[in-house]
């Protein structure tokens, strides 16, 4: 029987590579998002690079826990199994510290922790029962090393670092492996915004001279999803082309 995963934020972007990537690596696949057009177009380009995928998308807005906890009911009665978990959903939105408003920290922590903390408690009794499965989460390297400007962003990308590792050691015995990805600088809808000036000074300071792709973050996702992480649990994984070091 084929392996099924569960990818939020699969629109576009990072999401729908993994989505890609997680095709052709076999697995039956449950696209959760916001935009039904852009979901169906991510099936589209899975079924493209693997026609044999079989694939669901569902919408919802992964701030509403009930909405979590109903998607990925969904993909057990429609698949029959979850193995694999991605919370990639996530939204930045900058603002200076001492002008931040309560409502802008609320949205980052909502968007980008809240939702992946739901995704994790709701897949967590269906793995624990199967004895396996790898959960990940995409965090960011703001989320280590801080950013001017986006603490509320990256006050919300630390606590999924701070969630991987809970999660991990609470999971482990039942063989089910939480992990988090930490990308830098990505070539996607969210940093399309970024200042010339901003993006140059970023990309001088980057090991190998150029930002990253989505296939950049999405084969390592894969990998942690496959049997040769089968003995990793806990880890961040940073994918920044050698800015954090």
């Amino acid at each position: 029987m084929k392996k099924v995963a569960l990818i939020t934020g699969a629109s576009r972007g990072i999401g729908r590579a993994i989505a890609v990537d997680l095709a052709r690596a076999g697995y039956d696949l449950a696209l959760l998002g916001r935009d039904r057009a852009a979901l169906d177009e991510s099936l589209a380009a899975c079924r493209e690079a693997a026609p044999e995928v079989s694939g669901v998308v569902m919408t919802a807005d992964v701030t509403d826990a009930a909405a979590v906890d109903a998607a990925v009911a969904e993909t057990i009665t429609r698949f029959g199994r979850l193995d694999a978990a991605i919370a990639n959903a996530g939204a930045a939105a900058d603002g200076l510290l001492l002008r931040m408003r309560p409502e802008h920290v609320e949205q980052m922590l909502s968007v980008n922790l809240k939702s992946a903390f739901s995704l994790v408690t709701a897949v967590a009794r269906p793995m624990l029962k199967a004895r396996s499965g790898a959960i990940v989460l995409i965090s960011s390297v703001v989320g280590i090393g801080g950013n001017p400007g986006q603490a509320a962003y990256a006050a919300a990308k630390a606590g999924l670092l701070g969630l991987a590792r809970s999660a991990a050691k609470e999971l482990g015995s039942r063989n089910v492996r939480v992990n988090a990805v930490a990308p830098g600088l990505i070539e996607t809808a969210m940093t399309e915004q970024m200042p010339e000036a901003a993006r140059d000074h970023y990309v001088r300071t980057i090991a190998l001279g150029r930002t990253g792709t989505p296939e950049d973050v999405s084969g390592v996702v894969a990998f942690l999803c496959s049997d040769a992480a089968r003995y990793m649990t806990g880890q961040t994984v940073v994918v920044d082309g050698g800015y954090v070091m």
